[in-house]
């Protein structure tokens, strides 16, 4: 794989999504169509809970992915449109179940499922969901695909509880983070893109680059999420500014400020993962201690070097529309912070 370092948006217009969305518009109704026909149940909570959440306005990143990598390999044939509406299953369940575990009550500008509904009604929707994205894994017939899909789902949920054991944890480290974010947020971007190269049959040296872009992609994005949470507002995340802070999840930002902070420092940070200090004057001292300890810039300058390594995995694959869409998609993820 080539070691190329690729810049990030140096000095260009900003960066956007319109490209992605664009190469995969058409793909993306035929996917919409099968979300859409497959949330449906004769018990009314079901589509009426999920869809929610699924028409809530998220970008359906993961989704676009799939089609996008099958455009990549101008992949001509139909599979990757169930596999990506179960791809967007699994992230909508995960969310759904994380937001009862966080106790969220925002999701994508909007009031969480389980803030209207009630927690176990959003946990059984989101087997629901779960169950769907089987269904739809099953009915393309390749074991392959079931085995990347159902192994992400596995990882996916192992993050969640080793996040969980983590949470309050002011003595994570930094590796023990990214191990966290590589399971519950990039294993899902890396089986995305990965199942496109098994429907085209691609072969295994475009599989493991895209899943080498997608797994770098997610880690990329993940971090911007985790350094917004200090650097932005309600409006610009779509859920509440600090809830990370609030919640006790110990991100990079906050590793890092706490590791190059005084003895008060750390003794701050410790009160506030452990939940004594979650006051607005707290988040506020939080912020600043993040922000003069350089920690924000460099949680950013990480997920840039993974943006960067997800770009470089691009590589082995031609220059053209497709490749350009998923290269500016990779921008897009690392400016969302600016």
């Amino acid at each position: 794989m080539s070691a190329t370092v690729h810049p990030l948006a140096g000095g260009q217009s900003a960066p956007s999504l319109d490209p992605l969305m664009s190469l995969v518009a058409p793909a993306m109704n035929a996917v919409n169509a099968v979300i859409l026909d497959r949330m449906q149940s004769k018990v009314a909570l079901i589509p009426e809970l999920a869809g929610h959440l699924i028409a809530g306005g998220g970008k359906r990143m993961r989704p676009m992915l799939t089609l996008a990598s099958a455009a990549l390999l101008d992949y001509p044939g139909a599979r990757h449109h169930k596999l990506a509406a179960a791809v967007e299953f699994i992230h909508t369940a995960t969310l759904l179940h994380d937001d009862v575990v966080d106790l969220s009550e925002m999701r994508r500008g909007k009031r969480t499922a389980n803030l209207i509904w009630g927690n176990p009604a959003s946990v059984l929707v989101g087997d629901f969901l779960f169950s769907r994205a089987f269904e739809l894994m099953v009915e393309d017939g390749s074991l392959k695909v079931l085995k990347i899909l159902s192994h992400a789902s596995a990882v996916i949920a192992e993050g969640e509880v080793d996040q969980l054991t983590a949470q309050r944890q002011i003595d994570t480290g930094e590796d023990h983070y990214l191990d966290i974010i590589g399971a519950k947020t990039a294993a899902l971007f890396a089986a995305a893109c990965r199942i496109a190269p098994v429907v085209a049959e691609a072969g295994d040296e475009a599989e493991d680059a895209l899943e080498a872009y997608g797994r770098n992609l997610g880690i990329a994005f993940q971090l911007v999420d985790d350094a917004i949470d200090y650097s932005s507002d309600a409006a610009t995340m779509g859920k509440g500014q600090g809830d990370d802070f609030r919640d006790g999840k110990v991100t990079l930002p906050v590793i890092l400020a706490n590791a190059r902070g005084s003895a008060e420092d750390r003794a701050f940070w410790k009160a506030a993962m452990q939940g004594e200090r979650a006051s607005d004057d707290d988040l506020a001292h939080a912020t600043r201690l993040i922000g003069s300890t350089g920690a924000l810039t460099d949680t950013m300058e990480r997920a840039r070097h993974y943006g960067r390594r997800a770009i470089d995995a691009l590589a082995p694959f031609p220059a053209g529309r497709a490749k350009a869409a998923m290269t500016e998609a990779v921008e897009f993820a690392v400016a969302r912070a600016y």
